[in-house]
C-alpha cells in the first residue's frame, strides 16, 4: 500500500539552521571592518541541517581563514568560531563568540 508524505513536515523535522537579520548584521559589521583594514576580502554563507556557517577568506581562491558557525545543540543554539578544524571560541550568543575578534588597544611609545 502506498503512503502520501507531506514533505514540508519532513523538512521541518530536519532542523535547517539560518542566520537571522540581527546575526547577519553583526557578522557583516565585523566583516566590513576587517575589509576596511585590508585583512579579509571575501565571505561565504552555507546552510545545512543543524548548522549555518559564515566563512571569511583572505583571497577568494583560498581556504577560509575563519568559520563562524551557528549550531543546533541539545541545550539550544550555540555559536562557534573555527580556524580550520580547530574551535577557537564557543558562546551561547553570537556576541560572545565574536569577542575573539575584538581588537585590543596597545600602548605605543617612542
Amino acid at each position: 500500500m502506498s503512503q502520501v508524505l507531506d514533505l514540508s513536515q519532513i523538512r521541518r523535522r530536519r532542523g535547517r539552521v539560518y542566520f537571522n537579520r540581527g546575526e547577519l548584521g553583526q557578522l557583516l559589521g565585523l566583516y566590513f571592518d576587517r575589509v576596511a583594514a585590508g585583512e579579509w576580502r571575501d565571505y561565504a554563507i552555507d546552510h545545512g541541517v543543524g548548522i549555518a556557517v559564515f566563512s571569511v577568506f583572505r583571497h577568494s581562491h583560498d581556504r577560509p581563514l575563519y568559520g563562524i558557525a551557528k549550531v543546533l545543540a541539545a541545550q539550544g543554539t550555540e555559536y562557534c568560531v573555527y580556524e580550520g578544524r580547530h574551535r577557537l571560541r564557543r558562546g551561547h550568543t553570537l556576541a560572545e563568540a565574536l569577542e575573539l575578534f575584538e581588537r585590543k588597544l596597545t600602548l605605543v611609545r617612542d
